[in-house]
């Protein structure tokens, strides 16, 4: 009970993504699961509860066998309000005095912290070091906690205020800011958006990003010397989006049509396309009664 009323309702700094949905994480001896690309594709289907850096609240404990059980912001399941479940009764039936709505979706996350046999005995110090791999009980602030969970080359290079190329948008603002001019252009096949930083007489930086990564840097000094780095310089993960199939999908024969009656088909729409093998034998339509066959079972 000592440990529910010391971390209940308390504020934390967030160190590994959270999945938004109902399987949230298990920590086991130091290590989550899930991770790596399991984790991303979890986060590319359903979308962030928490992010790294993100401030996020304690909202639920509960002490299992084998397990401490920790919701962060509501949890995974909706859960209704005590005044919501009051009903007012009359003539026209049962009415609620505050209505919940049923389209509001949670947006929280757990966390198991797992242990082998049973829970032992700790104190809060002991579990704030277990659970360091997910929550920063220390951080004073967003940026610091941010930064506790990147690499360091990463790390120092946001703490000088510079920019990598393999560098991700949220890296790139938190080492230097909102970009106070941005630019979309196209390279032959390739659109990029090019974020600039700096006026003249200052040094000016074109941080140009493919996607969410940055593919170059250019740096254009007051002397008029021109620096331009395009060689990955860090390596970060992204989350993987499943891919969909590039081949169009094939009509099936007799499906149904928004074509009107008489009207042609496209020739160029794949819907078109005859199905592959073989094509069905058309019906007679006035078949003779005697050589007709029987219809199988």
């Amino acid at each position: 009970m000592d440990l529910i009323r010391a971390f209940n309702a308390e504020l934390v700094y967030i160190r590994s993504p959270f999945p938004m949905g109902k399987k949230g994480l298990m920590l086991k001896d130091g290590k989550l699961s899930p991770s790596g690309g399991e984790l991303e594709q979890m986060i590319a289907m359903w979308g962030p509860a928490a992010k790294p850096g993100d401030q996020a609240r304690i909202s639920g404990i509960i002490i299992k066998d084998k397990s401490i059980h920790f919701e962060i912001n509501g949890g995974p399941v909706k859960k209704q309000r005590w005044y919501q479940r009051i009903q007012v009764g009359g003539s026209g039936g049962m009415t609620s005095v505050a209505p919940s709505d049923p389209n509001a979706n949670p947006r929280g996350s757990y966390v198991d912290l797992v242990f082998d046999k049973y829970v032992p005995e700790l104190g809060p110090q002991q579990l704030k070091d277990l659970l360091r791999p997910v929550f920063d009980f220390n951080a004073k602030s967003a940026v610091e906690a941010y930064l506790d969970t990147l690499p360091p080359k990463v790390r120092d290079a946001i703490k000088g205020h510079h920019v990598l190329v393999g560098m991700n948008r949220e890296m790139v603002t938190t080492s230097k800011g909102r970009p106070p001019k941005k630019t979309r252009e196209k390279d032959g096949e390739t659109e990029y958006e090019e974020w600039i930083y700096g006026d003249p007489p200052q040094d000016v930086d074109f941080v140009r990003f493919v996607g969410d990564e940055v593919v170059r840097v250019e740096t254009m000094k007051v002397d008029g010397e021109k620096l331009v780095r395009t060689e990955k310089e860090v390596n970060i993960e992204s989350p993987t989006v499943a891919k969909t199939s590039s081949e169009p999908a094939v009509r099936p024969p007799g499906a149904p049509s928004l074509r009107r009656p008489g009207e042609e088909p496209d020739p160029s729409s794949p819907a078109s396309k005859p199905a592959s093998g073989p094509a069905p034998m058309p019906r007679p339509t006035s078949p003779d009664p005697g050589s007709q066959s029987p219809v199988p079972n």
